[in-house]
């Protein structure tokens, strides 16, 4: 992103030792603030103007079973038909930018560029253009999740051949939109895409829901890689000269902790899940020497081998695609939920699958408040700062842009634990500004509006914005959220008593 963001952040002053009595500081003028939704998960419109089938509307409608209340993506919030209504949530709060994505099986039903829905395209035009009319930036990602269901039929993202569809699916974004997006993701959290290739033993299923534990996640994994490196390149020779936007990648991984801080086996465990998750696909893109995590090479390998498998299930990197994918990003994109605490898994059995290749057994601080619908949910602020510095430690100052970050609940209107999330996790983000010198530029909220969630269907809500999904119009209803991030982008600072409550909830205030 541009260097006067980070000049502007640079300059901000250094406080003393006392963070919780002193600290005061506010978000810089040109600190980007935004929230973000997925095409599948809001746009409903499944079977509307010749858009083909994507694995998600496969997943949902043959297996039911698998979402948690049964439901689909099939109508959702209704985004397609509402997204003037959506945009102006967006200016009400006073946000520069919202994140969206594009459903590739809106613009090409099948993924393969002969067959392109004019309708599809269109649509994305209009969305755009009153985003221009409104002041807001688009933040568009190209792919989040939801691959056409022709392009599984051909292997997914586990058949190499995907990188040159994707690449074309990529130029023809390009083409159309280049002149109104200046700032694009490629793929949203790779590493949770290459766990519909985990199967049964992925720690959460998800589709396309294919059973091939331990080798094709990996295999899915390389190729996404890849693909992400193919279409910045893409960008670089073809268009940047003209249209002047950036790219990057949003990598998730929550923060790992050692269960016991004194001990060696726990510290070594969380140092490896933080390579594992977060370095997967950071230090082939950010890091110095790029390929894959040294640790994460060793580990795989030597299961392998266990296993008795005649090379390791982690593909190499030559040389030269070493050299292609180091570098492909312009800014760091995070998105970040929460923090784990782990300890050392006993090996128990020797079979290929990603959770015996991590190793660990995780739990979350029983001590902090949890999400009443999302065990996995707890409220951990300081996990943001560390994993924000962690970044800046391993891969340099590059330029930070936090795409997702939210809190799930029933949704309730008077949503007070949404707003204790928020306001600390954004104490903690300002610490690793204003303290750390961490380059963060902007700050996306998950989600705009409440959404379908996956496998837990519509039973979490994490929108700043109410949708009554048994109402037919899908009517929209601001949360006390809403006003209270839009308090924080007129203010520029949060309010003290969120510096105070992040006291409250230190990861090591109380021994574990």
């Amino acid at each position: 992103m541009a260097s006067c963001i980070l000049a502007t952040i640079l300059q901000l002053l250094l406080f003393g030792q006392s963070e919780a009595k002193k600290f005061k500081c506010s978000f810089p003028p040109g600190f980007m603030f935004g929230a973000a939704t997925a095409a599948y998960q809001v746009e409903g419109a499944w079977d509307v103007d010749g858009r083909g089938l994507s694995i998600w509307d496969t997943y949902t409608h043959n297996s039911p079973q698998e979402i948690k209340d049964h439901s689909s993506g099939d109508v959702a919030a209704l985004s397609y038909f509402k997204y003037k209504e959506d945009n102006r949530l967006i200016r009400q709060m006073g946000m520069q930018f919202y994140r969206v994505s594009i459903s590739w099986s809106r613009i090409m039903p099948t993924g393969l560029p002969n067959n392109i829905s004019r309708k599809g395209v269109e649509h994305y035009h209009k969305v755009f253009d009153d985003m221009a009319n409104l002041g807001i930036i688009p933040v568009v990602t190209m792919y989040h999740w939801d691959l056409p269901q022709y392009m599984q039929d051909l292997g997914g993202w586990a058949n190499p051949s995907i990188i040159k569809y994707f690449k074309e699916y990529a130029r023809f974004l390009f083409q159309e939109y280049g002149a109104k997006v200046k700032y694009w993701l490629t793929i949203n959290e790779p590493d949770l895409v290459a766990l519909g290739y985990e199967g049964p033993y992925a720690s959460a299923p998800r589709a396309p829901s294919v059973d091939a534990p331990g080798v094709g996640y990996y295999l899915a994994g390389h190729n996404l890689v890849l693909s992400h490196a193919a279409v910045y390149h893409l960008y670089d020779d073809e268009f940047r000269d003209k249209q002047k936007g950036n790219i990057s990648i949003p990598l998730q991984a929550f923060w790992y902790e050692p269960l016991n801080p004194k001990s060696a086996e726990d510290k070594a465990a969380a140092e490896r899940m933080n390579a594992q998750t977060l370095g997967w696909f950071s230090q082939p893109i950010f890091g110095k020497n790029g390929d894959y995590p040294q640790i994460m090479k060793d580990t795989i390998a030597q299961r392998s081998k266990e296993e008795g498998f005649p090379w390791s299930r982690l593909p190499e990197f030559t040389p030269q695609e070493i050299e292609y994918i180091k570098g492909t990003a312009d800014y760091y994109s995070l998105n970040h939920y929460s923090t784990y605490l782990v300890t050392p898994k006993k090996d128990g059995w020797r079979k290929p699958s990603l959770l015996n290749d991590l190793g660990v057994n995780q739990t979350s601080p029983s001590w902090l408040p949890v999400s009443p619908v999302l065990p996995w949910l707890t409220i951990a602020p300081q996990g943001l700062r560390r994993q924000l510095n962690y970044i800046k430690q391993k891969y340099g100052n590059w330029d930070i842009l936090i795409t997702e970050n939210g809190y799930g609940d029933a949704g309730d209107l008077d949503d007070e634990n949404r707003i204790i999330y928020h306001g600390t996790y954004l104490t903690e983000l300002l610490k690793a500004m204003c303290l750390d010198n961490v380059p963060v530029v902007g700050y996306a909220v998950w989600s705009l509006i409440d959404n379908f969630q996956w496998r837990v269907g519509y039973t979490a809500k994490f929108g700043l914005n109410y949708v009554n999904f048994t109402d037919p119009a899908r009517q929209r209803i601001s949360k006390k959220s809403a006003a209270f991030i839009k308090d924080i982008i007129t203010t520029r600072h949060v309010p003290h008593k969120y510096v105070k409550k992040d006291e409250e909830l230190e990861l090591d205030r109380i021994p574990r």
